[in-house]
Formats: structure tokens, sequence, C-alpha cells
């Protein structure tokens, strides 16, 4: 009996020990926003078996101490994107008026791509004119093929991207294609995946998730590879927010269709696209494609300027968020966003209704409904404050609003994968394109304007009148926001 209390004690005693360390590490852990401490603290307090298991689980950005060194060893080895022989042509010299030049001052901080001119640039029409634009490209593509997806589905759009990239490894073109490990875990494990390699494709698996229980030893299993990149023979590249799949989303097909947008670009902002992609595939798969970025710019028209911005949780802390303030607070007539998934930390919250304060048109399109029930609840409990600060809300009706873009002033446009959630923030890798050109902000504010023809108007008394449960739910959810 006495020993069985001794035990007892023993156990409670070194479990309380173990509460206090996770809590300790709560604390001590960098780049945690205040919200986020208390909020995991809260957890691990109130529930203490399941909070601790949690923030093993989910608590850390972390993708494996072996993957971050082998990234940071490639990333070393890159070159200087800045000294490639050609970038001193005046037609790629930047065309930024002095308004903007700290957008793309706060971008080259990021990944040290420089603003580079010379770009052509077009939004296409819809997902499935962009899929046929990108078939067009790879079948007219003469030395390589460099695919990087979240989500790609072995459906009819999946498939004509498949195809393409079949004929063009028939001609000796090289294709190099991946896929993030849990976003398209559906074509990986399909026949198609080993039908593409036996063609002659190179593949590979962005984050792969392996043994479900083992992987959290490796790594944080939800941070994930969220890139949308597409370049051929290092001129020509993709950049948005559509994955390889048909727009009915059949996976998800009561929400759909996806409503996405995607820009194609021409020019020498293919090289940086290249530059991510290189980074991914080598310090994931191997190999040395750093030759392909040390090639001769080719001679190149004026045009467009642009700049890539490649974010994720091994470029330093805080990146991705740093460029959506910037932006907002940069506007001084007009900000339109389009995003799916809005839960901000305070910072960018407050940044979003400081804009409309300043007496900037500032208006947001999100989806009338959301696939995930839970940013939808986290997203809504943040109405009420961006209405009073005099924010335009609007719930797109005609499918699930993917597109994430953001034109400022209509001169400066923000494009990729990137949402305006903690997940993009801290995360996933993403990438965007930031751009100067009033005709192309344009095009991008013509097409947020179908958006809104396709939408409804949130008030404040529609806000007012949710009932008391739908309030107390949407709280809630937002207070987890950081945990989640």
């Amino acid at each position: 009996m006495i020993e069985s209390q001794v035990l007892t004690v023993l156990w409670t005693g070194a479990f309380f020990l173990v509460h206090l360390g996770v809590i300790a590490r709560v604390i001590l852990r960098p780049h945690r926003d205040p919200a986020s401490r208390v909020a995991w603290i809260v957890v691990i307090i109130v529930l203490p078996m399941i909070g601790i298991v949690a923030y093993i689980l989910l608590g850390e950005t972390n993708i494996g101490r072996r993957r971050v060194i082998r990234l940071q060893t490639v990333l070393a080895a890159m070159p200087d994107l800045t000294k490639a022989d050609g970038m001193d042509s005046p037609n790629l010299q930047p065309q930024i008026p002095e308004t903007y030049a700290h957008l793309f001052q706060l971008g080259y901080t990021i990944n040290g791509f420089e603003p580079v001119g010379g770009n052509s640039a077009s939004l296409l029409p819809d997902s499935n004119t962009t899929i046929d634009s990108m078939v067009a490209d790879i079948d007219a593509s003469q030395d390589h093929v460099h695919l990087i997806f979240y989500i790609w589905l072995p459906d009819t759009n999946g498939l004509k991207v498949a195809n393409a990239l079949k004929r063009a490894a028939k001609r000796q073109v090289t294709c190099r294609v991946m896929a993030d490990g849990l976003g398209s875990r559906i074509m990986i494990e399909s026949p198609h995946w080993k039908a593409m390699h036996a063609a002659g494709i190179q593949v590979g698996t962005a984050l792969p998730v392996g043994n479900p229980l083992l992987r959290p030893l490796r790594g944080r299993i939800d941070l994930r590879n969220h890139r949308k990149i597409l370049v051929i023979d290092n001129r020509i590249t993709y950049c948005g927010s559509q994955n390889c799949a048909d727009p009915e989303f059949r996976i998800k097909a009561r929400f759909a269709p996806w409503v996405d947008a995607m820009m194609r670009f021409e020019g020498p902002i293919a090289r940086q696209n290249q530059y991510l992609f290189a980074s991914d595939w080598m310090a994931q798969i191997g190999g040395d494609l750093t030759p392909l970025l040390r090639q001769p710019l080719p001679p190149s028209e004026p045009g467009l300027t642009a700049q890539v911005i490649g974010t994720g949780p091994t470029v330093y802390n805080s990146a991705m968020p740093e460029v959506f303030e910037t932006l907002l607070y940069t506007a001084r007539r007009e900000l339109v966003i389009t995003t799916p998934y809005y839960v901000p930390d305070e910072a960018m919250q407050a940044a979003v209704c400081a804009s409309a304060r300043r007496g900037v048109t500032t208006t947001i399109i999100f989806p009338a409904r959301n696939d995930s029930w839970i940013v939808g609840a986290a997203s809504r409990s943040y109405y009420s404050d961006l209405l009073a600060a005099g924010v335009r809300i609007y719930e797109y009706e005609g499918g699930l609003l993917h597109t994430k873009s953001l034109t400022l002033d209509g001169e400066v446009t923000l494009i990729g994968s990137a949402n305006m959630d903690r997940r993009s923030f801290d995360l996933n890798y993403e990438n965007n394109i930031l751009l100067y050109d009033p005709a192309l902000t344009a095009e991008m504010r013509r097409r947020q304007d179908a958006y809104l023809a396709c939408s409804h108007r949130v008030t404040a008394d529609m806000v007012a009148q949710w009932p008391l449960t739908r309030r107390f739910w949407n709280n809630t959810v937002a207070m987890l926001g950081p945990v989640l």
C-alpha cells in the first residue's frame, strides 16, 4: 500500500514537472506573439494531457532539423540572381515610383530578389483556360519544365497536365515535378504518378508524410508546401491561387466551383520562381539545378516590374504578414482584397482597420461558404470590428472564392498562394508575385469587380442580428486561432 502511494506521488510529481517544463517551453520559445503563448498555456493548464500532446504535435514551427540543415546548405550554394549575365540591361531595370520603392525593398529582404523589369504578363480568364495555357506552354517547351503544386488531382485538368508532361518527356525535354505529400496524396498514390515516372518524368514528393505516428519526431505533419509554380525554359512562369485540378474540385464538390486567379508571366521574373523551385527540389530530392540559374538572361523588351516573394517556416519569422501590413499602410486611395481564409494576428487586423480609418476605400471579399468551418467561424468573428472601422465586407456567392489577391491604389498588385491567415504566416511555404503596373492592376481590379458583382454586402446591422450562440461560437474559435 505504501509502495503504491509512493509510486503515485512520484508519477504525480514527474507529470507536474513535465507540465511545468512544457509551459516554460511555451514561454521561452522565440518568435511567438503573446496571444499565441497565452492560448497555448490556457490549453495546457485546462487540459493537461491533451494540451501537452497537442503542443508536442502542433505547437512549434518545426520541419525537422535535418531538413533545415539541407535547405540551409542548398541556399548557401545558390547563385546571386542579381549578378546574372544580362541583368544590367536597361530594359531590366525596375521602373517603380518612389512611393512604392519601400515595398520592393521589403521583398528584397525576404529572398534577396531585386525587383526586375522587362516582363510581360496576363491575367488568365478562368481555371480551365489556365490549364489549357499551361498545357500549350508545356507542349511548346524545348529544354525543361519545372512544376510544383500543393494539390494535384487525377481529374480532367490534372491529367491534362500529366499527359502534356509525358509528351514533353518523350521529346527529351527534362521534366521535374513535385507535389505536396499531404495535399496531393491522391495523385501521388495513384497509378498516374508511377506512369509519369515510367515516362521519364522526374517526380518528387514535397514534405512526405510517411508514418503518421513517427512523423512528429521529424517535424510537424501540418507544415506544408502550399506553392503553385510552373517554370518553362527559364522564361515562362505562372503565379496565383490555382491548384492543378478541375474547378469542380470533386474532393470537396459541395463548395464548388473553386474560383481562382492565375497570371502568366514571361521574362526575367521566371528566374526568381526558378530559384524557389530549385531550392525546394535540391533540398528535398537532390541534384544540382544551379546551372539553370547561372544562364545568361536573354535580351528583353521593356516591360512591367515584378518581384517574387517566397515565404515559409525556414524564411525569417513574420515575413508574409510584414508584406501584407506594409501594403496596407502604403495605400492612400483604395485597397481591394480577396482571400478565402482570414485569421489575422492583432497587427494585421489593426492594419486593415487603420486603412479604412485613414479614408482609404477598403474592401475585402470572402467566400460566403467556406470549405473550412473552423476558418469560416474565425473569420466572421472579425467582421464587427472591421465594419466599425469602415471596411466594406462582401461575401462571394458563386462558389468558393479561392483567389488570393490585393490591389493597391490601382497601380500595385500582389497575387499568389498566401492567405491572410496564420497558416500562411507561420506554417506553409508560399509563393507570391508583387508587381507595379497600372494596366495589369486595372485588369486585376476588373476581376475583383466581377467577384463583387456575384457577392452580397455584409452590414453592421446584419452582424448585430446574429444570434448570441453564433457570436459565441465564432469568438471561441477565433480565440483558439493561435492554437489552431
